[in-house]
């Protein structure tokens, strides 16, 4: 990858350390068309970079079916995470719960179940029933519980998404999109890890009555792990996936295919497509050092610049030679600098896309410096910039 500093009338040359040699010469990557799918919308995404490989009609609104669980087990494993519940939590089963029709877990009304116990029947068997108890025992009603699906929807960005129940039974006013969607398994995907296994899971036998998991593609790829299918007469049949290969990772949705079998296939036909042609690559580390910038008037004459996130890109396979970055500075820097300060911009482009756009941060404090070297700084930065 090519660096390059770019400074605003900045006299000071700045050291910054590159990510790779110098290429010789950047080759032309070559990628086919992505392949035809057969569903009503569809999206293929990078769930690190958040890049878009392929997609069509991913913002239409759909009724997503059983999709729908993905928000209902996201908001349990967000009260778990919090410390709010815990899986051995012990969920009384209401006549509520037990009369939802669907898709069944296999509760009793009257007994008791663990938080633990029920999510896996979201997750595997996909149980409305076991739905409505997870959303009764957090929120006190099913009701309550929608209110706490939308708003965290707009939190994550589902700005196209409106839930009007735990399980994904067809309402005129519950409906997503395969982009939301996405954004929501990447949220699954990223923020609690610790469950994400539970999306792999084949079986899960509860009241002496085995199931298993409807997404066939854990059988088929051993590089899925995850996530959701949904089906209903009015959503179709639709998948939620994700597969990890090497380091690369791909979330796929598919809206509104005609067959279980299609869904799968369609979806391997995004996944294959997707690993086959591209690559994700970490570029920067949080905290890494991209140039010593000169301070004036502070305790240090220099101070280490750089990010506080990791960067990813995903990128032709065979194109990281051809990647560029530019780094653009402030050209006077003044203490103090607080850590976080923004002192500039880094963009990471191929050919004349831009894949990154960031602030570039200070990475620690520079106090200002006491009186006498203010006073010389100062004359010494009236002179350059004079002569500048």
């Amino acid at each position: 990858m090519v660096i390059n500093n770019v400074f605003r009338a900045c006299t000071a040359v700045l050291m910054l350390a590159l990510l790779t040699a110098m290429p010789a010469a950047a080759q032309s990557v070559l990628i086919p068309s992505p392949p035809q799918i057969g569903a009503s919308s569809y999206i293929l995404m990078d769930p690190l970079s958040g890049r878009i490989i392929m997609e069509e009609n991913s913002h239409e609104r759909l009724p997503p079916a059983s999709l729908t669980k993905m928000m209902t087990a996201y908001i349990v494993e967000r009260e778990l995470d919090e410390g709010r519940i815990v899986m051995s939590d012990m969920v009384p089963i209401s006549v509520n719960a037990w009369r939802t029709e669907g898709s069944r877990t296999f509760v009793q009304e009257g007994t008791q179940v663990s938080v633990e116990d029920l999510l896996k029947g979201v997750i595997i068997q996909s149980g409305n029933d076991a739905s409505v108890a997870l959303a009764e025992f957090v929120a006190g009603s099913e009701d309550a519980f929608v209110d706490i699906m939308n708003q965290q929807a707009q939190i994550l960005g589902m700005n196209e998404s409106s839930f009007a129940n735990a399980t994904g039974l067809p309402s005129q006013d519950h409906f997503s999109t395969a982009y939301d969607l996405a954004l929501l398994a990447k949220a699954i995907i990223n923020d609690y890890p610790e469950n994400y296994p539970l999306y792999a899971q084949k079986h899960f036998t509860f009241n002496n009555i085995r199931q298993p998991n409807r997404n066939s593609l854990l059988w088929r790829d051993d590089s899925v792990d995850g996530l959701k299918t949904g089906h209903t007469e009015e959503a179709g049949y639709c998948l939620v996936a994700s597969a990890k290969r090497n380091d690369t990772r791909m979330i796929a949705v598919v809206m509104g295919t005609d067959s279980t079998a299609a869904r799968a296939q369609e979806v391997q036909k995004m996944l294959n497509y997707g690993f086959r042609y591209y690559q994700t690559e970490r570029l920067f580390r949080n905290g890494q050092e991209l140039l010593e910038a000169k301070v004036w008037g502070g305790e240090s004459d220099s101070l280490s610049v750089g990010l506080m996130k990791d960067v990813h890109v995903t990128i032709p396979r065979g194109s990281r030679d051809s990647l560029e970055s530019t780094v653009e500075m402030d050209s006077v820097i003044k203490a103090p600098v607080s850590k976080g300060d923004e002192l500039g911009r880094v963009t990471v482009k191929l050919d004349d896309e831009v894949l990154v756009d960031q602030p570039v941060l200070a990475l620690s404090d520079v106090p200002e410096g006491g009186f006498f070297k203010r006073i010389w700084d100062a004359i010494k930065l009236f002179f350059m910039q004079l002569f500048d």
